[in-house]
């Protein structure tokens, strides 16, 4: 077997909650502002972070809400959301997070799988979030600000819990964010207390996080990048982060400038504008020494175009939902346009031939498999998904084909996994294609990713009708009606047969050749 061993020294793993890692990075500065609100100028200092955390820890465990139970937070990034998060660890819950873009039947399936008893969330959201409860295990709504007839997140208050629930640091899952994986509908993936721990030291270790970094917070904290990279890597580390509901680029780029950002934690959509929106030129970036690219392959050509604009450099690095999510990072002083780095600390990896089975030496490629303590316990109700992504003594399946150098930088090559990533989301075919099949009138259907030099990815659709089956626009208002809107289709073709395999396969690639062939 041949394994790449990571270059940086193991860290230790630590018997230790991920909210009392975080509080380790806050209770030496108890009067320092560590999360502000970017719109409206808000702010929480470490001390009030952690007396609202153990405040609300108690109130859930009061209310019988706390060590056992299931909450779900749905809402865009703002301080509360990470006092929240870490109010139900601290109780010994379990935090599923959602997508707030979410329909309501997204929401519902997510209720329904995670078996969650409580939702959380905003007034912006209230009426999606009472359609989805029912026929959910859901007892109570909750939110973020005013809203008539429902309790708000200060009545949830309660006397302050004084140490962290006890719970095992392997075994009990502390988050459950939604990920596609490899293929397939959205499946719940555990995550421990040890994971994300692992996970926070690896990537202040490996991306030699500075204590007093700030950064604006517009990765969603929902979705594991924005979760892990910079609420928790921030507040543990000795950062600060002003949140940010959505992707502004006029106020990022102004709180970085305001703050001395240090560092950018971007996608490459992001970076798109960074390398030429005429808007960066009015504002003063000089402290900034690098930008860190994730959530989807950066292609090398784009990645040096922003170094240059910024005159910093450009930095890439891999992971997953499932990995917690950094296995990879790239340091400062050892970039290679293109490469998504090195493996971090106490991560293995393995390039597996796709056909054989066997593994595959330094600059040959193969299936990327990767073993760690960052490497998740596994998908919630779904053991065979489980058992088909983690295999031979914890090693993961990443689903994606990549070269490691001899320099041990691994380079992303091609996706075998079916999973579409637009503007660093993840999108299901699966879920598209039950979607549209479920129309009446149409007997069949395949989606496929199509490259997009601002969204990574751009969803197309091919569609098999009956003679009176639905038009392209009525495809369109249904998946708009049905799913987010970043699952949208941009482009319907009709077909009279999708090519499949012997067992029934969608056979992708013969749609993309189709595609290609017409350009």
């Amino acid at each position: 077997m041949s394994i790449f061993q990571s270059s940086f020294d193991d860290i230790a793993l630590r018997d230790i909650s991920i909210t009392d890692r975080v509080f380790e990075g806050l209770r030496h500065r108890p009067n320092e502002v560590v999360l502000t609100d970017g719109p409206t100028g808000r702010t929480l200092t470490a001390a009030e972070f952690i007396e609202q955390v153990e405040n609300l820890a108690g109130g859930l465990t009061a209310r019988g809400l706390g060590a056992g139970h299931t909450i779900a937070l749905m809402a865009p990034n703002c301080p509360e959301y990470c006092v929240i998060f870490h109010a139900i660890a601290y109780a010994g819950g379990t935090i599923t997070t959602i997508n707030p873009t979410y329909t309501a039947s997204e929401v519902r399936h997510q209720l329904q799988d995670s078996r969650a008893e409580y939702l959380i969330t905003v007034p912006m959201f209230l009426d999606t979030a009472r359609d989805a409860i029912g026929d959910t295990a859901v007892t109570g709504i909750a939110t973020i600000g005013a809203a008539p007839g429902t309790p708000e997140l200060a009545d949830l208050m309660g006397d302050p819990l004084s140490g962290q629930v006890g719970i095992d640091f392997d075994t009990h899952t502390v988050v459950l964010p939604y990920s596609s994986g490899t293929t397939g509908l959205p499946k719940g993936v555990m995550l421990s207390h040890r994971n994300l721990v692992v996970n926070v030291d690896q990537i202040i270790e490996g991306a030699n996080f500075q204590r007093g970094e700030t950064a604006a917070a517009f990765l969603p904290f929902f979705h594991i990048y924005g979760m892990t990279v910079m609420m928790n890597v921030h507040l543990a580390g000795g950062g600060c982060l002003v949140t940010l509901p959505r992707f502004d680029l006029e106020l990022f780029l102004r709180i970085s400038q305001d703050h001395a950002a240090r560092r950018m934690w971007i996608v490459p959509p992001v970076a798109l504008a960074l390398a030429k929106h005429p808007l960066i030129d009015q504002f003063d970036l000089s402290s900034l020494q690098e930008v860190f690219c994730g959530a989807a392959p950066l292609g090398a050509e784009l990645s040096n175009a922003v170094g240059r604009r910024l005159n910093c450099v450009s930095l890439q690095g891999y992971g997953m939902t499932e990995l917690s999510p950094v296995s990879h990072l790239s340091p400062r002083d050892e970039a290679k346009p293109g490469a998504s780095g090195l493996a971090a600390p106490n991560v293995q990896c393995r390039i597996v031939n796709i056909e054989t089975g066997a593994d595959m030496e330094a600059g040959e490629e193969g299936e990327l498999w990767i073993k760690g303590p960052n490497v998740m316990q596994g998908y919630l109700n779904n053991p065979k998904a489980t058992a088909e992504t983690i295999v031979e003594d914890g090693w993961l399946r990443t689903g994606d084909i990549a070269m490691i150098d001899a320099d041990g930088q691994m380079f992303i090559v091609d996706r075998l996994k079916e999973l579409i990533k637009y503007k660093g989301f993840q999108v299901a075919p699966a879920e598209l294609e039950a979607t549209i099949v479920g129309m009446d009138g149409v007997t069949d259907a395949a989606v496929i990713g199509l490259p997009d030099a601002e969204a990574g990815e751009i969803p197309m659709a091919f569609v098999v009708r009956t003679e009176n089956g639905p038009d392209a626009a009525a495809i369109r208002a249904h998946l708009a009606e049905t799913l987010s809107s970043y699952k949208q289709v941009h482009r319907i073709d009709f077909v009279a047969e999708i090519p499949k395999s012997a067992s029934g396969k969608i056979l992708r690639r013969f749609l993309r050749d189709r595609v290609k062939a017409e350009c």
